[in-house]
């Protein structure tokens, strides 16, 4: 018999509910997966209160600590009475980034779901929010879920590049839309594999043309589309992914994606990325970009190195 996957909820350090929770339970007893609940939890105020003293803070701190860990088993009973073998975890720390990934590490996880934290754009110009730091190194599958409309997924859309010419990309789509198909099957949702393609991004000499004029001739850019219908669709063949669920749209990718996932009521992107040269590029450059502006949660599959990584 194989071992039981686990799934590990990020939740918030202030005892808030959120969609996420629903998600993870839906997904979980999908899934048959157990989840495991943790809280990264530190207060500002309550760690740097000067007019107490240390073994008073202490006190104080492990309340609080306490408090969170009853409020979380609060959150799992519900839960466990629908079958899903749940366990909950209080830690205190101040930057929960490497914790996360030493849980990551020493307790491995099918996935790490987790509420988006709402960002302004100049505030993450000032300094990096933890949902991108977890983007750029979590080495599990990760849920951002937000905009939820069904706790358990009933439309899934897989975002692929399956034109890109950089080799990490080899594989990646395969494995975007095998994470995407077992989804859907667990959930019984429908699943669809879209292909934002966006020419003004393309180098004219990166395809053997001499020029950029060249380059967009009307029948340069239909051989152009035909090869890219090739491959895309020897993609979504070998996936399973029937003709009627396949789609390519021109234009800016993430454009493309976040106003397909609103005009058709999708529930959840698989997307994919990967690294280069120690810093993230993302398929389509669309992963970052759309994180905080998409009408549905997004489901972020890592490369294949990082899925072998150990914390360093």
């Amino acid at each position: 018999m194989s071992e039981q996957s686990r799934f590990m909820l990020v939740a918030s350090p202030l005892m808030e509910n959120s969609p996420a929770f629903d998600r993870a339970a839906a997904l979980a007893k999908a899934e048959d997966a157990a989840l495991h609940i943790v809280a990264f939890d530190y207060l500002e105020g309550l760690a740097t209160a000067g007019m107490v003293n240390e073994q008073a803070l202490e006190q104080m701190r492990l309340g609080y600590v306490e408090r969170h860990r009853q409020w979380l088993e609060e959150q799992a009973r519900p839960l466990r009475k629908i079958g899903v073998t749940v366990t909950t975890e209080v830690v205190w720390v101040e930057r929960p980034l490497q914790e996360i990934l030493i849980h990551l590490k020493e307790q491995p996880m099918a996935v790490l779901i987790k509420a988006l934290e709402p960002s302004s754009r100049l505030s993450r110009m000032m300094f990096t929010p933890l949902d991108i730091h977890l983007l750029r190194e979590c080495p599990v599958p990760l849920h951002f879920v937000s905009h939820v409309q069904h706790a358990l997924p009933r439309r899934i859309v897989a975002a692929v590049d399956p034109f890109h010419r950089d080799g990490q990309y080899k594989g990646l789509n395969d494995r975007i839309l095998h994470e995407a198909v077992k989804l859907a099957t667990a959930c019984n949702a429908q699943v669809d594999v879209l292909y934002a393609y966006d020419l003004s991004s393309i180098g004219a000499d990166e395809f053997g043309f001499d020029n950029a004029s060249a380059f967009f001739s009307s029948s340069n850019a239909k051989t152009l589309f035909d090869a890219q219908g090739e491959v895309f669709n020897d993609l979504a063949e070998r996936n399973g992914i029937p003709p009627e669920r396949r789609h390519m749209v021109m234009g800016n990718p993430a454009k493309v994606l976040a106003s397909y996932a609103d005009a058709y009521n999708v529930d959840m992107i698989v997307m994919g990325r990967v690294g280069h040269n120690g810093l993230e590029r993302l398929i389509g450059s669309t992963v970052e970009h759309l994180l905080y502006k998409m009408p549905c949660s997004v489901w972020v599959v890592a490369p294949e190195e990082l899925a072998d990584w150990g914390v360093s």
